[in-house]
């Protein structure tokens, strides 16, 4: 959590990780306990056990081919400027 993106991608590709353009890097969730709270795909589903669904009717335990994923963020608090990115997008693409 307390890594910058540059010291990510030098941890990675000092242990002999290829990064490319493009390529999703996964960093980690901070979650709370209570399930209001998971932080991640895995812990809502708990590991692909309980898969969610869709607004179009589809489940998923885990991304499939072809999926999009959109993330955003913004946190703001009383007194303080709000924070904040725009949309972060990349589809999952068929390994080679």
């Amino acid at each position: 959590m307390y890594w910058t993106i540059a010291q990510l991608v030098a941890h990675h590709t000092a242990n002999g990780c290829n990064l490319r353009p493009g390529d999703l890097l996964g960093t980690g969730t901070i979650s709370t306990p209570g399930d209001e709270g998971r932080g991640s795909l895995m812990e809502i589903t708990a590991s692909g056990r309980t898969p969610i669904t869709l607004p179009t009717g589809e489940t998923r335990g885990f991304l499939e081919d072809g999926d999009e994923v959109i993330m955003s963020a913004r946190a703001s608090a009383d007194g303080f400027a709000s924070i904040g990115f725009g949309d972060c997008r990349s589809v999952v693409r068929a390994a080679r």
